[in-house]
Formats: C-alpha cells, sequence, structure tokens
C-alpha cells in the first residue's frame, strides 16, 4: 500500500501523513491508522477525501465502515466522502471498522477544523473527557483508540504527537500511568518524531483509558512545553462470553395457568463494553427436558430473559405429567445473537406447582373393624387417593365423624406419612351396652378445592364396628366406699358390706371377696357377702392412719374362667376418743444457784388426741417431800405453765413431780418428773457437774438414815 494519498496534492497542498512500514505479514485493521488533512473551503458531496484500506486477512467478508460524524461516510472500496456540501467537519473524524473477523479504529485529524465535541462519544458510547484534540502551544496530542487484544508483533506505532513549532534540539517526553507508572512500560514515545507506540497487548475490561502527558523537553531534558493531556482509549474487542451469575435458576408456575403466563427471568452478565453489540445479549432455549407433553412448552423473550408458557392450560397439568419438574438449557449470546457471537448457558429448573383440583377419595365404600370391649387405641386405618402432590395441603387429607358418634368414643387423626385416617377408641366401648356401631366419615383437604371442582360420594365412606365381648372384672358401687367409726369399737365389731357387681350381666356369674391391703392388719372380710369387721383395735392416733382417715383395698373376683378382678377402696374415718395422756416438755430444766431471778422453766403440755380431748390442761406440782415448800407452778395459758423456785438451792439435781391433765370426758392426768439441775454459774458459764456429785453424795446419805431407821425399830 502506498503511504501517500491517492488524490492529486493541489487539492490539498498543505496535507500532512503519517506513514507506516508495511508489515510483510498480513496485520488484521487499517493499513494506516491516522491521517492528517487541511480544512478545505469546502467538502464537496460525493468527492472522494481519502482512501481507508482495512484487511482483515480473511477476504474482508461482510466489511462495515461506520464514520463519527454522520455527514460523512465509506463507500465500499475505502473512499472517503461528505454525503452534502459543507465548510466545517470538525477536527477529526474517526473511521470504525468491522468485518466477521477483525474490526480497528482509524482516526482523520483536519488542520485549521473546528472543535466539535462528542461525536465520538455518541457513536462509541465512550464516557469522560476523549481529549480529542488538546494544544497547548506548539503541542497537539489527539485522543488515540487502540483495539485491545491485538497480537504481536510490538512494539507498534498507534498514533503520533506533533509539535507545530519543531524546535531544534526538542525532544518528545511521555510518562503518566502505562508509563512510569503501574502498569509501567505499556506506552513509550519516539523521543525525536512523536511516534507513539504500545508495547504489549491490552485489556479493556482491566483498563479502559489510560491519561498521558506529553511535553517538549531541551537537549538538557529541561521542559520547554506541556504537559498536555493524551487520552488513550481502548476500544473493545468481543473476548469475553456471557455468564449467568445469579444461579441457582428455579421458577415456579400454577398448573392450568393461561397461555402466555410469565415463570421467570434469566439474567446473564457480558464484562464487554456495555455500549457496543459486544455486550448486547439475546436469549434463546436450547434444550427442555423432558420434551412431553410438548417439546416447545416455553419461551424466552430474546431481548428481555422473561421466561413464559406457550402451552394451553390444558396442557399445563400436573397429574397428567411423567414429571412436573422441567430443565431448560438457556443461551446467552452477544452481538446481539449474530452467529459470530459468544455464548454462555445456564439451567433453569421450572416447577409446576399443584393446585387442588382433584379431591380425595376413599379406597372403598365401607370398611370393617373390630375391637374388644374396655379397649382404647387405633382400631382401623382408612386409605385414599388423592392425585394432588403430596407435599401439599391439596394432598393432605383431614378427617371427620360425621355421624354415629353420639358419645364421643371415637376419634379420627390423619396419619402425616401415609395420609390415611387413623380411627381410634378413646372411650372404652362396652358390649353389653351395644355390640355394634356404624360410623360416617368424610375426607377433605387441608387446602379449598378449586372453583369449578367439589367433593363427591367417594369422599364419604361407612365403617362397620364390631364389639367382642371380654370378661370383665366386678365392679364395686360406690368406690370409694367410706364410713365413719369411733376409734377403740370392740374387736368383731362390723365396718360395713360391701357390694360389686359383674357388667357382664349376660354370663350370671358368681362373685367372692378378699383383702387385698389392710396396712394396720385390722380387718377381715366375709368371701360371700362382702362384710368386713374389725380384728384388732382401731387406733386413730396410728402411723398408718392419714388424716383420721384409714385406707385398705379389697377385691372382687367373678366365677369366669379365667376369673376377672375388681378392686374396690374402703375409706375409714376414726372419731377420737379420749385415750392418750398429755405429756409435758421439756423434761429437763437448768438454773444457778445464786440466780435472781427464780423462774425456772416455762413447760408446754401436748397431746396425741384432738379437742376436746386435748387443752386447756391443768397444771399442778404433787406433794413436796421435806418440811419447806421450794417449788411453785403458775399457769401461764392453755397448753403453757411456769415454774419457779421460791428461794436459791445449792448445787444438786432436783426431780419434781408434775400433774398434767387434759379435758377429756373422762379426763386424764399424766404423772411426770421433771428434772431440775442447780448449776454453779460463773463468769457467764454455768457448771453442772458439782451438781451431779452432789446429787450423788445425797443419795448415799438417805439411804444410810432409812437403814438407820430400820435398825432401830427392829
Amino acid at each position: 500500500a502506498s503511504n501517500l494519498s491517492p488524490f492529486p496534492l493541489p487539492l490539498f497542498p498543505q496535507v500532512l501523513l503519517l506513514a507506516f512500514a508495511e508489515d510483510l505479514e498480513c496485520i488484521p485493521g487499517f493499513q494506516q491508522k491516522v491521517f492528517h488533512i487541511e480544512q478545505p473551503s469546502e467538502f464537496t458531496e460525493d468527492q472522494p477525501i481519502l482512501n481507508l484500506v482495512f484487511d482483515d486477512c480473511e477476504g474482508n467478508d461482510k466489511v462495515n465502515f461506520e464514520v463519527s460524524n454522520p455527514d460523512f461516510k465509506v463507500e465500499p472500496n475505502g473512499s472517503l466522502v461528505a454525503l452534502k456540501n459543507m465548510t466545517d467537519a470538525g477536527r477529526a473524524l474517526f473511521i470504525h471498522a468491522r468485518s466477521t473477523q477483525a474490526e480497528d479504529m482509524a482516526e482523520v485529524l483536519i488542520v485549521g477544523g473546528k472543535d466539535k465535541h462528542g461525536s465520538l462519544k455518541e457513536l462509541f458510547k465512550i464516557e469522560g473527557n476523549l481529549g480529542i484534540l488538546r494544544q497547548k502551544r506548539a503541542i497537539v496530542a489527539t485522543a488515540i483508540l487502540i483495539p485491545e487484544n491485538q497480537r504481536p508483533p510490538f512494539p507498534r506505532v498507534v498514533g503520533r504527537v506533533i509539535n507545530s513549532d519543531g524546535t531544534e534540539g526538542s525532544k518528545f517526553r511521555l510518562s503518566g500511568k502505562g508509563v512510569d507508572q503501574e502498569p509501567k512500560g505499556a506506552f513509550k514515545i519516539n523521543e525525536n518524531s512523536g511516534e507513539v507506540l504500545v508495547t504489549r497487548s491490552l485489556d479493556r475490561e482491566a483498563i479502559p483509558t489510560y491519561q498521558l502527558q506529553v511535553e517538549i523537553t531541551d537537549v538538557s531534558g529541561k521542559s520547554i512545553e506541556g504537559p498536555v493531556l493524551l487520552d488513550i482509549i481502548v476500544i473493545d474487542q468481543n473476548d469475553n462470553r456471557p455468564i449467568f451469575r445469579e444461579g441457582p435458576y428455579v421458577g415456579h408456575v400454577m398448573e392450568g395457568s393461561p397461555t402466555g403466563s410469565t415463570v421467570m427471568r434469566m439474567m446473564a452478565f457480558d464484562a464487554d463494553d456495555p455500549g457496543t453489540d459486544n455486550a448486547l445479549l439475546r436469549y434463546n432455549i436450547l434444550k427442555q427436558t423432558p420434551d412431553k407433553p410438548s417439546p416447545n412448552m416455553f419461551f424466552i423473550d430474546p431481548e428481555k430473559g422473561d421466561i413464559v408458557t406457550v402451552v394451553s392450560p390444558a396442557l399445563l397439568d400436573r397429574e397428567t405429567m411423567e414429571n412436573p419438574k422441567y430443565e431448560l438449557i438457556i443461551e446467552a449470546k452477544d452481538m446481539a445473537g449474530l452467529d459470530v457471537g459468544l455464548t454462555g448457558t445456564a439451567t433453569a429448573t421450572i416447577v409446576i406447582d399443584d393446585k387442588n383440583d382433584h379431591p380425595p377419595e376413599f379406597t372403598k365404600k365401607e370398611f370393617q373393624a373390630t375391637v374388644k370391649e374396655g379397649v382404647t387405641g387405633v382400631i382401623v386405618n382408612l386409605t385414599v387417593e388423592d392425585q394432588d402432590d403430596p407435599a401439599t395441603g391439596a394432598w393432605r387429607a383431614v378427617y371427620t365423624i360425621i355421624n354415629g358418634n353420639p358419645g364421643q368414643s371415637f376419634e379420627i387423626h390423619t396419619n402425616p406419612k401415609t395420609n390415611e385416617g387413623m380411627l381410634s377408641v378413646v372411650k372404652p366401648l362396652d358390649y353389653e351396652i351395644s355390640a355394634f356401631h356404624t360410623l360416617l366419615i368424610k375426607v377433605e383437604n387441608e387446602d379449598p378445592l378449586v372453583p369449578d371442582i367439589a367433593y363427591g360420594p367417594s369422599s364419604t365412606a361407612t365403617v362397620q364396628i364390631t364389639v367382642v365381648d371380654v370378661n370383665e372384672g366386678p365392679v364395686f358401687h360406690p368406690d370409694p366406699m367410706t364410713v365413719t367409726k369411733q376409734e377403740n369399737i370392740p374387736i368383731g365389731s362390723v365396718v360395713l358390706t360391701v357390694n360389686a357387681t359383674d357388667p357382664d350381666t349376660l354370663q350370671h356369674q358368681t362373685i367372692r371377696y378378699s383383702l387385698y391391703k389392710d396396712p394396720a392388719g385390722w380387718l377381715e372380710i366375709n368371701p360371700t357377702n362382702g362384710t368386713i369387721i374389725t380384728t384388732a383395735i382401731l387406733d386413730r392416733e396410728s402411723p398408718y392412719v392419714h388424716n383420721n382417715v384409714y385406707t385398705a383395698l379389697f377385691l372382687a373376683i367373678d366365677s369366669g374362667n379365667p376369673p376377672a378382678t375388681g378392686t374396690g377402696t374402703l375409706q375409714m374415718t376414726l372419731e377420737d376418743v379420749n385415750d392418750n395422756a398429755p405429756a409435758i416438755y421439756p423434761m429437763l430444766a437448768k438454773v444457778c444457784d445464786d440466780a435472781k431471778d427464780l423462774r425456772v422453766v416455762v413447760l408446754g403440755a401436748s397431746d396425741k388426741d384432738l379437742h376436746p380431748n386435748t387443752d386447756p390442761f391443768r397444771f399442778e406440782l404433787s406433794k413436796q417431800s421435806g418440811p419447806d415448800k421450794v417449788w411453785k407452778i403458775t399457769k401461764i395459758n392453755n397448753t403453757h405453765a411456769q415454774v419457779s423456785l421460791l428461794q436459791n438451792l445449792k448445787k444438786a439435781n432436783y426431780n419434781i413431780p408434775i400433774l398434767v391433765t387434759d379435758s377429756g370426758k373422762p379426763p386424764l392426768t399424766n404423772n411426770t418428773e421433771l428434772k431440775v439441775q442447780v448449776c454453779s454459774c460463773k463468769k457467764s458459764k454455768m457448771d453442772c457437774s458439782a451438781a451431779d456429785a452432789l446429787h450423788s453424795s445425797m443419795n448415799l446419805i438417805l439411804l444410810f438414815s432409812l437403814f438407820s431407821l430400820f435398825c432401830k425399830f427392829s
């Protein structure tokens, strides 16, 4: 390819051209990427301006050109022409070429043209400041567009910075991100010619734009012009496949839904430039599993990704489907779905949800059950069929007994695993009352049926229950049996006669009685007539009596084979008799021999009997020995009295006879000795040891005196 314009120079006397070396091997793209032309007095309609050479190295199949200014176009032969007569086209034109194999960008710089902002943004949808032409003093640095993913060889020229002054000995210097900042070394500049070179392949998805700084230095390296911004824009290539990032994708649609019902939306992501066809996605269903009842049950909106039903509501019947779950292989293709687009796939799972359009039906109209009288629990399981989804309330059954259960002897519950109705006896049945029962039971679903479906005759069933007679034990009447007796009644006294009957009235059995539990051993029962008599004295104060009640158990045994037994309880309330004398407490008291307070102890009295055989108690002193009375007792209240000294005594132990009498009729009296120790007390310490010794000495003296007296009279 020639490095000169194919048109006569007189037409553009001041055209500046940037030459590129001709590669020996084919490099896809524009063979010349940057052109410089002077602003003419007028661009003439259909008059060729320059010729562009684009080669994708594969025959240029379906090559297409786009120009940033809509008033220009590129002919199929590569000629750039104006579509109308005009005097101003701006300072730059950008030409984008694309074929099925490659794409590239070229720029035409118009020296002397007026700046027109936004044309490149509008065509290629690039945000930010493009820096189409930046000029500070003599530096002209126009934006450079570089396709990503270029193939070697590198470095390659991608543009040029112009120094309009052309100061002798001056040099270009380039800096910024991509030069001396990370990623370092991606770009460099020919310090003499101003040619900008890229040293390696670029990735738009990593860094879409670079802002470099260009300045002019003298021979010593001192900056004499600039810096001026140089924008480098990485042109997107279709190098990223669409991906589905939000899976798993599961949608639900109710069976019988109208055609066109939306199920779900599939959204894919493409990392390429969203302003280009590289990220313009189209969706398609590649495969449907299963493919029945129709291979095309669903449709996906190619642009939005919405999946909708396309079959009639009758075909969307969960109960007739081979599998109510469908898997769709969804493809997303960029390049607006063209064959050259890259693809990504994902699986969409669509579940056909059940609605309650099938009522439960009993597997038979009549069920049979047999149960022994007196037994509770499940007696029969009622089976039903329901075509709805077992995981929903449209399948789960609810059973109700609607007739034949006036005594509420039966209940029915649903088995959550099998959906069967478990019919139970909750109150024992009596063969003698009724040997047969007939129940009418209905079944419904937890969820209501759809409006056009109703429960039919198959949703009710009859249960015939046969009660089997068993030998039941006799029953005491009443139970418990209560009686009141006075304690201490004579042995052999009749307590009461028990009464037990046999529920098996049709069997005419005899009953015999026996004693089962008699904790105190006070009773016996006549085995024939059930008369209970005492065999010992009844004692209300016995530990076997609780709250005045004595409890014993008796058995009634019928003559069946084998015999059946019933148990009856006797609760005998014992009335109190004054048979316990009161007792005093405490039995020991201590007092100091020099005590100023002569009150010795407060005595209390208790009685095992009940009122009125207890208090008020009467306290008295028995006859005191010796010539002088040294003790006295004084009543405090109905249950207590004060024992006091009339004078101080020497250290010794003293036994004081106390009489205490209850209020019973007749009253009972207890003669008890209160032991009082007279002790020595020094420094708040009581010493009673000497009293014991003294008490022993006095006993010896008393014995010796009695012995002398006996010898004298003999």
